[in-house]
């Protein structure tokens, strides 16, 4: 099953089934655009003006093929907030509509901020800090951890915790990523770099020498070597491929050490007790309440 596939499979026991947009035509009504206001927690920044435009064209001439989905405003009587559909809304506006069509459903503020994670992600919309941002909000506003975002918005653990990593760059590198100067790989390959300075002069090196993900990974490699008087060098090309990979499979920084002997140890950092659960689960597949009664 694909990603695309699993999206959302966990929001009919999260938000429950009455969001279904398959709605029957009766429930369709009609709004003034003027009453609709923006979904509040809208975790898109950035609408490319080029996509809007061809579905402005697209909605003048085959019409709106799908509902607005929008709540009742909480503090503004008469008013409606817009739960779904951002892209369609901003496409109708800018043909002049009046009036369009609508589903009202009942939606609290999470319900909100899932569904717009959900709907930008399925068009594959959102930059990698706009959607680690949205994870977040969730985490921090709502108390869900990150096996409950990863099954509300269809995706792995490690992927929503290898995101929420990427707020912990400098402000600079992330700026990089958000206008697509650097990708996601780029990033990561950034986190292991403990100097923000050195981290942020890497990244500005890498846009402008056009660096490969690799490339990064090995200067910050070189970096993090050189910043720490701990740690052994290591030598084999291969232990270091492996270190990348569990790096990647952990979703953590993974420092191998190499001794005399064939001897050596793995070091493997956690971010807090959900996080050290997190990594736990994936070295044993299994849960810790499985251990610890």
């Amino acid at each position: 099953m694909s990603g695309r596939d699993r999206l959302g499979k966990g929001l009919g026991a999260l938000l429950g089934e009455y969001l279904d947009p398959e709605a029957k035509s009766g429930e369709i009504q009609t709004l003034p655009v003027s009453a609709i206001l923006p979904n509040p927690v809208q975790p898109r920044r950035l609408f490319k003006e080029g996509e809007l435009g061809d579905l402005a064209v697209s909605i003048r001439e085959n019409g709106l093929l799908q509902p607005l989905v929008v709540r009742p405003a909480p503090k503004a009587i008469g008013r409606y907030e817009l739960v779904a559909g951002e892209r369609r809304l901003r496409a109708v506006t800018s043909l002049g509509w009046t009036d369009v069509a609508v589903l009202v459903r009942d939606a609290s503020d999470e319900t909100l901020l899932v569904l717009a994670l959900v709907e930008n992600l399925q068009r594959e919309a959102l930059n990698p800090l706009e959607e680690a941002e949205g994870y977040a909000a969730l985490s921090e506003q709502y108390g869900m951890s990150q096996g409950d975002i990863a099954n509300a918005v269809g995706k792995d653990r490690s992927t929503v915790a290898n995101l929420l990593r990427l707020l912990k760059l400098p402000p600079s590198i992330r700026k990089l990523v958000e206008d697509e100067s650097l990708s996601m790989g780029h990033a990561r390959a950034l986190l292991s770099v403990v100097d923000p300075l050195r981290a942020a002069d890497l990244a500005r090196a890498a846009v402008k020498g056009g660096w490969s993900v690799r490339e990064v990974e090995k200067r910050a490699r070189s970096a993090d070597s050189k910043g720490s008087s701990k740690r052994a060098t290591v030598v084999d090309p291969l232990v270091r491929e492996l270190e990348v990979a569990l790096r990647d499979s952990l979703a953590t920084l993974v420092l191998i050490k190499q001794k005399r002997g064939g001897k050596g140890s793995i070091e493997i950092q956690y971010h807090g007790a959900e996080d050290f659960e997190r990594v736990f689960a994936l070295i044993t597949r299994r849960e810790v309440s499985e251990v610890v009664e």
